[in-house]
This record gives C-alpha cells, sequence and structure tokens, in this order.
C-alpha cells in the first residue's frame, strides 16, 4: 500500500531497512544468545543519521517528526527490536529535553544525542512503581544551588550505556504527584551508579539495567521545566512514544510474517509446498490483514501528533500502542505455527520474535492501562458531546 511518503521519508525508511538487511540480520542471532549491547549496530545509525531525525535542525538534527521516528523503528524491528528500542530510547531519553528543557540544555546537550555520540535514556519505573506511577519514591532535595538525588529505578533501557539521564523524582513528596520533577543526571556523576542487569525473555541485546542514586548532587541548572511538572513531562513524553511502540510491534510482526511466507513457499509436504493448502493461505492472509492496519493507525496517528492540530491525543496513542502489540503477539505465534517444529526451534527466527514482540504489550504502559485510558477519554469525550 502506498502511504504517500515524502520522498525525505523514503529515504529515511531505505537507510534503515539498508542497516537491518547488511548490519542486524546477520548478527541477530548472536547477539540474541549473548544479550551483549549491539555498540557496532548503534554506531552504523548514527553515521547513517538516523539519530538526528527527531532532534530539531539548529541543534543539529533534521527536523523530523513522530512518523520519521516509526519508519525507523518499524524498519529497524523487522531485524531486531532489541536493537531497534536501543535506538528509540534515546530518542524517549531525548524528548523531554527538546520539548520541556530550557535553550542551555537543548544546546548542551541535544547536539551530543542528534549525532549519536552519546545516548539517552529515560528513568521513570522503580521497584514499587511500574503502572502506579504515582508512587515513586525516588526523592531529589533541594540543598542550595544543588539536588541530593536518592533512590533506584528499574527496568531502565539504555541503562549504563547511556550517557544523558532524564530522572523522575520527587522534589516535594508532600504534593504527591504534583511534587515530581525531572532532572538531568550525566553518566559518571558522583552517587549515581549502575545496579542489576537484567536477563530478560526478549530483547535480549538491549541493555536493561537498575540506576542507583546515593546522595547524588546535580547542578539545579538540570531541572527540566519547573519543580512540580515532571509526571507532565512524563505523560507528554509516552504519548509522543507509544505510537513508537506501535512501530516496534509492526515490524516485528512484518518480520514474523515474511518468515512465514517464505518457509511456506520452501516447505513441501504430501509432495508441494505448504504454500498451496488453503489453510496456511488464510493464515498468511490474516497475519497480513492485521499487520497492514496495524500499519495504517501507526501513520496515520503518527501524521496527526506531528500536525500539532489536536493538543490532547492520549486516547489515539494509546490505541496505537494497544493495537499493533496485540497483532505482533499473534501474528508472531501464527507464524511459529506455519513453520511448525522448525518454528519452535532457534535455528529459524521466528521464536525470537515471538519473545521480542510480548515486552510490546508491557513497557511504556501496560495494555490493560492503556484501555484505562482510551475507555476514560471515550467517557469524557461522550460528555462534552451532551454539553
Amino acid at each position: 500500500m502506498d502511504y504517500l511518503l515524502t520522498e525525505e521519508q523514503e529515504m529515511i525508511r531505505e537507510l534503515a531497512s539498508k542497516i537491518t538487511e547488511n548490519k542486524i540480520m546477520p548478527v541477530r542471532e548472536e547477539l540474541d544468545r549473548t544479550g551483549e549491547f549491539p555498540g557496532g549496530i548503534v554506531k552504523d545509525i548514527a553515521a547513517a543519521d538516523l539519530f538526528r531525525v527527531a532532534i530539531p535542525e539548529e541543534y543539529g538534527g533534521i527536523g523530523g517528526g513522530c512518523l520519521e521516528l516509526c519508519l525507523i523503528v518499524e524498519e529497524l524491528s523487522r531485524g531486531c527490536a532489541g536493537v531497534a528500542v536501543s535506538f528509540a530510547a534515546s530518542a524517549l531519553g531525548a524528548f523531554p529535553i527538546n520539548r520541556f528543557g530550557s535553550e542551555e540544555q537543548k544546546k548542551k546537550y541535544l547536539p551530543l544525542l542528534a549525532s549519536g555520540e552519546k545516548l539517552a535514556a529515560f528513568g521513570l519505573t522503580e521497584p514499587n512503581a511500574g503502572s502506579d506511577a504515582g508512587a515513586i519514591e525516588t526523592t531529589a532535595k533541594p540543598e542550595g544551588d544543588e539536588y541530593v538525588l536518592n533512590g533506584t529505578k528499574v527496568f531502565i533501557t539504555n541503562g549504563g550505556e547511556a550517557d544523558i539521564y532524564v530522572i523522575i523524582a520527587m522534589t516535594n513528596k508532600e504534593k504527591g504527584a504534583r511534587g515530581a520533577s525531572a532532572l538531568i543526571v550525566e553518566k559518571g556523576t558522583p552517587g549515581f551508579s549502575f545496579g542489576k542487569k537484567e536477563d530478560k525473555m526478549g530483547i535480549r541485546c538491549s541493555a536493561t539495567r537498575e540506576l542507583v542514586f546515593d546522595n547524588c548532587r546535580i547542578p539545579k541548572g538540570n531541572l527540566i521545566g519547573r519543580e512540580g511538572t515532571g509526571f507532565i513531562i512524563t505523560m507528554s513524553n509516552f504519548n509522543h512514544s507509544r505510537s513508537g511502540i506501535g512501530a516496534q510491534a509492526l515490524g516485528t510482526a512484518q518480520g514474523a510474517l515474511d518468515e512465514a511466507v517464505k518457509y511456506s513457499g520452501e516447505r513441501v509436504q504430501f509432495g508441494k509446498t505448504i504454500a498451496t493448502f488453503q489453510a496456511i493461505q488464510h493464515k498468511l492472509a490474516d497475519m497480513a490483514i492485521q499487520v497492514e492496519a496495524a500499519r495504517a493507525l501507526i501513520y496515520s496517528t503518527a501524521r496527526m501528533i506531528d500536525s500539532g492540530k489536536q493538543k490532547n491525543f492520549s486516547k489515539e496513542s494509546a490505541i496505537s500502542k494497544v493495537f499493533p502489540s496485540d497483532v505482533a503477539m499473534a501474528v508472531t505465534v501464527e507464524a511459529i505455527q506455519v513453520l511448525g517444529g522448525y518454528g519452535y526451534m532457534k535455528d529459524y527466527p521466528v521464536e525470537k520474535y515471538m519473545r521480542d514482540a510480548k515486552i510490546m504489550q508491557i513497557y511504556e504502559g501496560t495494555n490493560e492501562i492503556q484501555r484505562n485510558i482510551i475507555g476514560l477519554e471515550l467517557i469524557k469525550e461522550s460528555k462534552r458531546k451532551k454539553k
């Protein structure tokens, strides 16, 4: 289907596709087995200027938007979602600085992130604060010209590999959610260390690590925006990024579909390829229908976000995360079924696609939480129409 991409968008997608074909696919099995961070591939992505895509031109970027990021993430995920999320997580960390940071912060950090010289990460989740983001316990106590940061973050993508971290911490616990703030913490700051590196079921080559803050002192100039706006920044961040999770799911599903179609044309049973069996054709058709529907949803949502015409798009953002991630789980399971016993073996990549897909229903807000958001927004819309 022709989605009427611009010449620049087609070029961006093609660059990401070439990296997937030439750099990711030949090593993805090894990366999955070892769990090694794909530092070399990240450098290839940087050399292709793909980290510049969502950074404004005045800070060394290309000035693209959500759709351009989705195109890159989709293509990278077609090869390996672990590589894709390492790229996407840096954009997640850059976004609060880009959208809410001071001019001094933008000039200091965004050019480094645009070049890919440094990676970013976003730190919200804690041992007791997952879906309940308001339960965070990490504190940033003001002392003179500094904040003293104490607490632990868990499941942080790019943890240990990133150099620039945007951390959500409580600057005034008495105010509850309104007492949370966003602060920039650089790797190497005294009192900032890394704990457990997670051994994951999927996206194994991405670094998922614990961040530990023990009387970590950072300048007050590292506060993003104003004190108490941490959750506003967080929600805005996720509303802009959830289409990216959908794009990860889309690329994963597309990769699994490609493998299933290829295998069905090669596997011979009862004297003919299994692609000639109507049961297999129907499976492939249903998979393709879901993948294309997810693509149309993600692209249209990304375009809407980039247009700037709609201020509140939390419902649409949630939908563009829920549907594609559910599709990815369903399509990867069916791909294994098409391959039969071989699909269950690590000799073929479809079992990896399935393991990778599962996290997309969980992180950046579980699909259950997203359905809560969608339902509440529908009720609000209904009440507004009655007035």
